[in-house]
C-alpha cells in the first residue's frame, strides 16, 4: 500500500523565497517517490502582506500536490503549524520553514528513520550558520534554563524541523492549548523518538520574522507553559531576603552589645528594605498574573486561528492518490475556526 507523506510550510511574507523553495523541493519529492511514496504540500500564509498568497495560488495551480491554506490574520508561527497539522493527511508529517535554513534534502532521511518504526524524528542543530553570538547565547541558555525549570524533555538545539507519525500527531493535535509552544508538546507526548544532526543554514532570502520580541514571548510560553516552577520563586526570593534581614539584625546587635556604638536611625535602611520587599511583592504578583492571565484565555476555548481562504486543485484534476488509512478531512471553508 502506497503510503502518503505530508510536508507543511508556514509561511509569512515569503513572496521572495518560495520560488527557491520549490526548486530545492522538486528532487526531494522525486526522490520520495521513487521509493513507494506519495507527498502533499500544505503551505499556510500566516497572513502574510506581501503577495505569497497569490504565489502560493499560482504554485498550486501547477502542481497537484500543493494545497494552500490562508488564515484570516497573523496568528503566528505555532499557530500556523497547528493548521498545517491539522489538515495533514498523511502517515507521516514533515515542517519545514519557508526560508531554507532547514534543508529539505533531510526530508528523505527522516522519511528512513520514520520507516524504522520511529514515531518522532526530530533534526537537531549541530551549527547555526548567520546567526549572532546573542542568539547563540540565549537560544543555549533558553534551553538550558528549561532544563532546570524540569522541563526536560525539550531536546536543545532541536527548532520546528521535524517529522511525526500519524500515531503521534493525532496525540499532539489532541492538546489544544492557545499559547502553544510544540517542540515542547511533541516532547511531552514521548513515543518512540530519535534524533538526526545537521548544520543550519543562514537564511537564503530576504530577513528573519522572528525578532527579539517574538523569541522572548515564546520563551515565556515555554516556560509558563510547561513548568511551575516560577511561582516558587517567590519562596525563594522571600528566604533570600529573610536571610539579608537576620544578617542585618545580627549586625545591628552585634556593633550595639558588643562594640558599644549607638547607631544613629537613618531613612537609607529603612527605604532599601520598602523598595527590596516592594519589587519582590510586584514581581510575584507579576508572575502569578501571568499564569492567571492564560488560564483565564484557555477557558473561553477560543479557536487557535481562523481559515480565510484556500487553493488546490479539484479532485478530477488531480493525479489519483492511494489510499493511506487516514482519511482526509477536506478543505477547509472560509472562516472555519481549528
Amino acid at each position: 500500500m502506497t503510503q502518503l507523506v505530508s510536508i507543511i510550510i508556514p509561511c509569512f511574507n515569503e513572496v521572495e523565497g518560495l520560488p527557491s523553495l520549490e526548486q530545492h523541493l522538486a528532487p526531494v519529492l522525486a526522490q520520495l517517490q521513487m521509493t513507494h511514496l506519495e507527498t502533499e504540500l500544505i503551505i499556510v500564509d500566516d497572513g502574510s502582506r506581501d503577495g505569497t498568497w497569490q504565489a502560493i495560488v499560482a504554485w498550486a495551480a501547477r502542481d497537484h500536490r500543493v494545497r494552500g491554506i490562508r488564515l484570516s490574520r497573523n496568528f503566528g508561527h505555532q499557530a500556523a503549524l497547528t493548521c498545517g497539522y491539522d489538515l495533514a493527511r498523511g502517515d507521516a508529517v514533515v515542517c519545514l520553514d519557508a526560508d531554507l535554513q532547514d534543508p529539505p534534502e533531510l526530508i528523505p532521511d527522516m522519511v528512513a528513520r520514520w520507516r524504522d518504526g520511529f514515531d518522532i524524528v526530530l533534526a537537531v542543530r549541530r551549527r547555526r550558520k548567520g546567526e549572532s553570538a546573542f542568539k547563540l547565547w540565549t537560544a543555549a541558555l533558553f534551553y538550558r534554563l528549561l532544563r532546570v525549570l524540569g522541563a526536560g524533555y525539550v531536546r536543545a538545539d532541536s527548532g520546528d524541523f521535524r517529522l511525526l507519525s500519524r500515531q503521534s500527531l493525532t496525540a499532539l493535535n489532541a492538546m489544544r492549548e492557545q499559547h502553544r509552544f510544540i517542540r515542547g508538546m511533541v516532547g511531552w507526548i514521548g513515543f518512540n523518538t530519535t534524533e538526526i544532526f545537521y548544520d543550519r543554514d543562514a537564511r537564503h532570502i530576504g530577513r528573519t520574522h522572528y525578532p527579539l520580541r517574538k523569541m522572548l514571548r515564546l520563551a515565556l510560553d515555554a516556560m509558563v507553559s510547561f513548568s511551575s516552577a516560577p511561582l516558587r520563586l517567590a519562596y525563594v526570593l522571600s528566604g533570600v531576603l529573610m536571610l539579608m534581614t537576620l544578617g542585618y539584625l545580627m549586625y545591628v546587635l552585634m556593633v550595639h552589645f558588643v562594640w558599644g556604638i549607638s547607631l544613629v536611625p537613618g531613612w537609607t535602611s529603612l527605604l532599601l528594605a520598602i523598595i527590596g520587599f516592594g519589587a519582590m511583592n510586584l514581581f510575584c504578583l507579576g508572575l502569578m498574573g501571568e499564569y492567571v492571565g492564560r488560564i483565564y484565555e484557555q477557558v473561553k476555548h477560543r479557536p487557535v486561528y481562523f481559515v480565510a481562504a484556500s487553493a488546490e486543485q479539484p479532485p478530477a484534476a488531480a493525479a489519483p492518490t492511494a489510499p493511506s488509512g487516514n482519511e482526509p478531512s477536506g478543505a477547509p471553508t472560509s472562516g472555519e475556526p481549528r
